[in-house]
């Protein structure tokens, strides 16, 4: 009788800790019901010259409270990120027709373009754009020339292997200079008005005429247009 409680609880705790599912909350109650029932027959029909470990069974009922608790915790984080989400997607929509300043060195690819504001402080006669992905990892490199003033570099998502990319975040490094060899700065922040918010992904992305800016790079934010 023993072995069995003990098989049954093993399977419960490995079944609850794979997954926090409504459906196996059900099923974590309906084992420990059986866990009750077999151990009530148990303690009914044990021998007395030989009774059972009650350290043995009151360890079982811990794995049971703990792999039940374990089920709850995890339905309360997934509540407490579904509201943060909710939160976030409703906070991102006040942000259209407002005119923000964003860190822009971070753009989403999306449908195989990703668009970046760049303003050097003078013409650069040679300018290694570097594209790096979420984790740092250099994707692609290019070496180009850029014109003094703000202007948008894209990118069409292909990496230096001609391989596309998957959409996601993606930042870039401009190592720029003139035609004398000295070092020319590079500005990456994005001003503009919000014209749209795209909630379709994990976190909210702000429209910026054809950029795509991530909620979190913004730094500033102005009045609305309307009321400007």
């Amino acid at each position: 009788m023993t072995s069995g409680i003990s098989s049954l609880t093993s399977t419960t705790a490995t079944t609850g800790s794979s997954t926090g599912s409504g459906a196996n909350a059900t099923e974590i109650a309906s084992n420990f019901t059986q866990f009750l029932t077999l151990l009530t027959t148990q303690l009914k029909n044990q021998n007395p010259l030989d009774p059972m470990d009650t350290n043995q069974f009151t360890q079982q009922l811990v794995q049971f409270a703990g792999v039940e608790q374990q089920l709850k915790t995890n339905d309360r984080l997934d509540s407490i990120l579904t509201a943060s989400q909710s939160a976030s997607s409703a906070s991102a929509t006040s942000y259209i027709g407002k005119t923000v300043t964003a860190d822009g060195s971070t753009s989403q690819l999306s449908s195989g373009s990703a668009s970046w504001t760049l303003t050097p402080s003078r013409a650069a006669s040679k300018a290694v754009i570097t594209i790096l992905d979420s984790k740092n990892n250099v994707v692609a490199t290019q070496t180009t020339s850029l014109a003094a003033g703000a202007q948008t570099y894209t990118w069409n998502g292909k990496s230096s292997a001609g391989l596309t990319s998957a959409d996601g975040n993606y930042s870039i490094k401009v190592s720029a200079t003139d035609a004398t060899g000295a070092a020319v700065s590079v500005d990456t922040s994005l001003s503009g008005t919000v014209d749209e918010v795209d909630l379709s992904g994990t976190s909210p992305v702000l429209i910026i005429g054809s950029q795509r800016v991530p909620l979190s790079s913004v730094q500033t934010i102005g009045l609305s247009t309307s009321g400007a």
